[in-house]
């Protein structure tokens, strides 16, 4: 008899719960900025990008990189130098008796590597380190990406938390309203109305808990994008939650080995490492410079011989030969041979390590969608749990306590299912970064997903 109820009529209870549900909802809205004024999440990327102090704080590092080659270029290059000088002197010579002599010259040097096998690999060397600033400006600008998504995300969630606490507090007020008047008329016991009034105690809690953690979420999101009051755009209704592509995880963790910051940066510390050794067995080799002097003098006084302009000029080549050292270059040969190995492992754990957290985050972001389609489905069912469960309460085949524990694990199940959704796109984002593949450009595909 009980499925021909279910299909017969729809139980008043239900419509009211549903109704209260809305209204919960609807006031929630209604104590928030307008949609129209709201974020969008690319709009908000723009922002932090320009104020947070982390990501600017690596762009300038990987700005002053710049700058630091082009000072190891200079080591190729040619060099002059003005050196200026002038002395005034009194001379007494016996029998002679004292005379001045006043001095005023210049001379101007320069110097131009011809062969300097150090100076080059420290060139070389100074060129790999912009490869090394750019992937660390990389890895600042993935994670600018994830902590804005992250802190956009709490908010919305933070938010739903805090309309399903309201509409379940709305349901519960329903409910102990109707065990009051069960109770006035004797049909039911004071046991309804106490359970239903500790649910509603205990509602009002969750809400007060839920409405100070939306504010922190939101001082938060507000703080990493410099502004205030910011209202983040939900996602379109009805969510479609984006798959993975390539579905084979092999391919990411592919992709990962060649193009993830972290392992291209211990690539280039091993090049690095390995034009150390070459510079460290440069020791051993002669330097050859092209100097060239020009200078000029002038002297007057009682004391000067000769007065007048001294000029003077040289060209030249100059050759330096470290024939012993001490042991220090050998010495230092075999300190960087050790260092190599030490980058080639670090290389090694770079690779391991990435290749873990890409298959981590691949099957996490399956997971989630699994996750994801469970609560939908879960959902469901708990909607058709709570109708059954206020029908039976108005037949009398039910207690009130039965309507309350449907009530709380549909609020439940919605809630979960509106936090599965926004993990599953922050992992999907998170997926791309263990792959070395996230970008401004995956920032606009979450943003379409939101309500515009």
């Amino acid at each position: 008899m009980r499925p021909t109820l279910f299909t017969r009529q729809r139980p008043a209870l239900c419509r009211t719960g549903m109704q209260g549900t809305r209204v919960a909802l609807a006031a929630l809205l209604l104590g928030l900025p307008g949609l129209a004024m709201a974020q969008s999440l690319q709009e908000l990327y723009e922002a932090a990008r320009s104020y947070d102090a982390t990501y600017l704080g690596s762009r300038a590092q990987a700005q002053s990189a710049e700058f630091r080659a082009a000072q190891a270029e200079a080591l190729g290059r040619p060099k002059a130098e003005l050196a200026a000088n002038a002395t005034a002197a009194v001379i007494d010579v016996p029998r002679f008796g004292t005379g001045d002599s006043n001095t005023i010259g210049a001379t101007l040097n320069g110097r131009y590597p011809l062969f300097n096998r150090a100076n080059r690999v420290t060139i070389e060397q100074a060129r790999k380190s912009l490869e090394t600033a750019q992937a660390d400006l990389e890895t600042a600008e993935q994670d600018l990406i994830l902590r804005l998504t992250q802190a956009y995300f709490d908010v919305l969630a933070a938010q739903d938390v805090l309309a399903t606490t309201r509409a379940s507090k709305a349901a519960t007020a329903e409910q102990l309203a109707s065990a009051r008047r069960n109770f006035e008329v004797g049909t039911a016991t004071i046991t309804d109305t106490r359970e239903a009034q500790a649910r509603f105690d205990l509602g009002t809690a969750q809400e007060i808990v839920a409405d100070n953690d939306l504010r922190t979420k939101r001082l938060a999101l507000d703080q990493l994008v410099g502004r205030a009051g910011v209202q983040p755009r939900p996602l379109v209704v009805p969510v479609v939650l984006p798959g993975t592509t390539p579905t084979n995880p092999e391919e990411w963790v592919t992709v990962a080995d060649a193009q993830h910051p972290s392992v291209r940066r211990a690539r280039v510390a091993l090049e690095v490492a390995n034009l150390e050794t070459a510079k460290a067995r440069a020791g051993e080799l002669p330097t050859v410079d092209a100097v060239a002097s020009l200078g000029s003098s002038r002297g007057s006084g009682s004391a000067v011989s000769v007065g007048g302009i001294t000029t003077s000029s040289s060209l030249g080549v100059q050759l330096n030969w470290p024939l012993y050292t001490g042991g220090a270059t050998q010495n230092r040969i075999k300190e960087t041979l050790v260092l190599e190995e030490k980058s080639r492992n670090d290389l090694e754990a770079a690779r391991r390590g990435v290749t873990q957290a890409t298959r981590v985050a691949f099957f996490g972001v399956q997971s989630g969608l699994a996750q994801v389609k469970a609560l939908e489905a879960a959902e469901a069912s708990t909607k058709l749990q709570l109708e059954a469960t206020q029908l039976g309460y108005k037949v009398g085949v039910r207690v009130n306590l039965d309507v309350l524990n449907a009530q709380t694990q549909l609020f439940t199940t919605q809630r979960d299912l509106a936090k599965a959704r926004y993990d599953v796109l922050l992992n999907t984002l998170k997926l791309r970064q263990a792959s070395g593949q996230l970008a401004p450009t995956d920032v606009d595909a979450i943003n379409r997903l939101l309500a515009k």
